[in-house]
């Protein structure tokens, strides 16, 4: 029997998407983390937070360092070694390479050794780029992967983004930027912290130095979405060991009733989950600066995504995103 070429390669595609989609099967079964990092020693916190989050053998970690396209790299025999060799195993010194190699030096001091496991390098094209995406996968007895990713986008929030499509992942870790900008000028020109926390699909942690402070303070306003966010970052805190203390603000004395029910209904929740609360606390006074005020005191402050488009926000405004950028802590943004 003679098959056409069309034939053979509508085949290969359908066995590739199904590989594909086995693959993503697999990964929706195990807690995964992107610790995003920039070149930096404060980001690296991004790595510490992971480690202490994947405490469990079902946990995935995954570090990402995004490089711009043809950095500095269209040079003779060096564009040419690259293209044949993976950079994380060919001993290039270059500054994504030293991070991400960094970053193992810290899981390794957070208790997460992968020196003795099996490794695999793997190189893929992208973007014409003489290097092209790189990653060494690291796999223990037990199935739990640790990835270095190198990878090459024309910017690096589009570069993250692109990575959780090839995930899926749980949650993305990034450091804190050095700069914000206001909600009309992040309409206009957003920061990659405030691209990727509003366009990602999964939930998004914006790590702080906090990590020598304790507890979760976990926000609800009684909602059904704020409820299913109290449900998974109290799993989270869990995981952890972190105590947890769960808030409400009311805007107005009227409302502080609502608020003290919302605490309660969470407390609830959770006690059916056999998720012990350390307490409640309810404000009365504007959200967002009630919530960062008391917020400073614990290693992460939990706020819900409401779901809005960056016009809805400029609209009307946004809770979450405005503890996101004025918190004087870590701030895990859950949707």
């Amino acid at each position: 029997m003679v098959f056409s070429r069309s034939t053979l390669s509508d085949r290969q595609e359908a066995a590739v998407q199904k590989t594909l989609q086995n693959l993503r099967a697999q990964r929706r079964s195990r807690f995964r983390l992107l610790a995003c990092i920039d070149g930096s020693e404060e980001a690296l916190v991004t790595v510490r937070f992971a480690a202490r989050f994947a405490a469990q053998e079902s946990c995935d970690l995954i570090v990402l360092f995004v490089r711009p396209i043809d950095s500095g790299l269209q040079s003779g025999g060096l564009q040419v070694r690259l293209a044949r060799e993976n950079m994380l195993e060919a001993g290039i010194d270059l500054p994504g390479v030293r991070h991400l190699k960094r970053a193992l030096e810290i899981l390794k001091d957070e208790g997460i050794d992968v020196s003795g496991w099996p490794k695999e390098a793997q190189r893929s094209e992208a973007w014409g780029d003489p290097a092209g995406d790189n990653k060494l996968e690291f796999r223990s007895p037990l199935g739990r992967v640790v990835v270095l990713k190198l990878k090459t986008a024309p910017d690096v929030a589009n570069g993250i983004l692109d990575q959780y499509e090839l995930g899926p992942y749980n949650l993305i870790i990034m450091g804190e930027p050095s700069r914000w900008s206001n909600e009309v000028m992040a309409f206009f020109r957003p920061g990659v912290v405030q691209t990727v926390t509003t366009m990602a699909p999964c939930s998004v942690l914006v790590a702080r130095d906090s990590l020598s402070k304790q507890g979760f303070l976990i926000c609800t306003d009684g909602s059904s979405r704020s409820m299913q966010a109290v449900r998974r970052a109290a799993v989270l805190a869990s995981v952890a060991g972190e105590p947890i203390t769960l808030l409400s603000v009311a805007d107005s004395e009227a409302g502080q009733p609502a608020a003290e029910e919302a605490v309660a209904n969470a407390r609830a929740l959770l006690r059916a989950m056999k998720i012990e609360v350390a307490e409640t606390r309810v404000a009365v006074g504007r959200p967002a600066e009630e919530i960062v005020e008391i917020g400073s005191l614990y290693r992460v402050i939990v706020v819900t995504d409401e779901g809005g488009t960056r016009l809805q926000r400029l609209i009307r405004g946004s809770t979450a995103t405005e503890v996101v950028r004025k918190a004087r802590t870590s701030v895990l943004d859950v949707r």
